[in-house]
């Protein structure tokens, strides 16, 4: 029996990834943008990407059957409060993701004079990776000092402090559209992170890492364009 699945082509991207979490690999097996670009209806997203729309859904009804039933943390997805959301955001991505950017740079930069001149799409992978480095890093600091304290007393604030603040979550919501635009570029560059035939256990290493970094990244601002920011607009 097949499961009625409770969205279709019309329903927007952040949603359906708020409802199936599972469903987020799928777009990003499709390079369908479900963080920065999911506030718009999946068949414009498809259409987009030259995706055809039919076997997307296909795709989703299948996702939405394995998961049906499946225990979701709906808690830090959608229904909890600010506070625990934020922190939620800080422990399971901010940190992680400054120990990673330290971990990873050292081989990013190994590879690269090891292997940059027989690989000089690598050169670019070094230098979008770094780019990416003090974006996110940048970014994330802000948030922690200024912006995520602010939240939690928006209620209090009226005028012009209140949509200074609204404001600069624009701002975080371009930082973000920026960081997603290298992600999506490496994507490109390394050709899905398929590395080359000659490759060593470094390269090797480094794309399965780039990999990995950029799905935590992308929940990362998922959770904050599509569930945090929204609630102060």
């Amino acid at each position: 029996m097949t499961t009625t699945m409770p969205f279709s082509d019309t329903s927007l991207v952040r949603d359906i990834v708020n409802e199936i979490p599972k469903s987020a690999d799928l777009f990003k097996s499709y390079r369908i943008d479900f963080c920065c670009g999911g506030n718009r209806p999946v068949k414009e997203a498809a259409a987009e990407r030259n995706v055809n729309v039919d076997k997307l859904m296909e795709d989703l009804a299948q996702v939405y059957e394995k998961s049906a039933g499946e225990p979701v943390d709906m808690e830090v997805w959608t229904n909890t409060d600010s506070e625990t959301l934020i922190n939620h955001i800080i422990e399971k991505y901010h940190r992680p993701l400054e120990e990673e950017l330290t971990m990873l740079s050292p081989y990013v930069t190994k590879v690269a004079k090891v292997h940059g001149d027989s690989h000089p799409e690598f050169l670019r992978v070094h230098d979008l990776f770094f780019a990416l480095k003090k974006e996110l890093l940048e970014h994330t600091a802000k948030e922690e000092a200024t912006i995520f304290p602010t939240l939690l007393t928006l209620d209090q604030l009226e005028g012009e402090e209140r949509e200074k603040t609204v404001a600069e979550l624009k701002k975080l919501e371009e930082e973000h559209d920026a960081a997603g635009a290298i992600l999506f570029e490496l994507r490109d560059i390394t050709s899905d992170y398929v590395p080359p035939i000659d490759a060593c256990g470094t390269y090797r290493l480094v794309y399965k890492r780039l990999e990995m970094l950029e799905a935590e990244t992308f929940m990362h601002v998922h959770l904050e364009n599509n569930i945090l920011f929204p609630r102060y607009y």
